[in-house]
């Protein structure tokens, strides 16, 4: 992967420190901080691009029970630029989405919107409650470690609606951060470099070699 890999904080993002100033000393670290993430990013990267297994011919192994992602043919590569659904739907895709949003400084977004969609799929009213504090604590109230970019109605909404916890209490927000990355975020990863070098890649382990 190249360097130049989309490291602007977009304004559908939190800001990467909330507390950073404008001093030197406050430019240097968010400069740091973008090295860091960029080094992460690109390591990645570099696992989905060589590590994942080739279309039909799933990776096992028996040391490691960590997941592994099977590289997507070039059909199913090119099905993600039609919709967004279709990226989610993808294991490979989403991984490499919360990647890209990690590079952007919004993995909070997706992180969010995957917590809403367990929540919603809970039965149990008591583990519903919980999990609906949880999920204020992490990404709605001020000042949450990943809090997300919401108006302050939808927020105290949530705030009265997880007192009595139901599968809608964050149906408004979850909507809200969909549309957030539908119309920014994703439209970012289809022109990376790493998309359109996933479809240039697949393409060619699919094609018959000729000489």
């Amino acid at each position: 992967m190249q360097s130049a890999m989309f490291l602007a904080v977009q304004h559908d993002c939190v800001p990467m420190d909330k507390n950073a100033g404008s001093g030197p000393k406050s430019e240097e670290k968010r400069e740091k901080m973008k090295r860091t993430l960029l080094k992460d990013w690109k390591t990645r990267l570099s696992y989905f691009l060589h590590n994942s297994s080739t279309p039909g011919k799933p990776k096992t192994s028996k040391k490691s029970k960590q997941q592994t992602f099977i590289k997507p043919s070039p059909e199913e590569a090119l099905l993600w630029s039609e919709a967004f659904d279709e990226l989610l739907a993808s294991k490979y895709g989403l991984a490499a989405f919360r990647a890209f949003l990690k590079s952007e400084f919004c993995e909070e977004n997706i992180e969010f919107w995957l917590a809403c969609e367990d929540f919603k799929k809970t039965k149990s009213p008591q583990k519903l409650s919980s999990k609906a504090r949880k999920i204020y604590t992490d990404f709605i109230e001020k000042e949450a470690p990943k809090e997300i970019n919401i108006d302050f109605q939808t927020k105290t909404l949530i705030a009265q609606n997880i007192q009595e916890a139901t599968s809608g209490c964050f149906t408004t927000a979850q909507k809200r951060v969909y549309s957030l990355m539908e119309n920014n975020s994703y439209p970012r990863f289809l022109e990376s470099e790493f998309y359109q070098d996933l479809c240039k890649r697949s393409q060619i382990t699919t094609d018959p070699h000729t000489t």
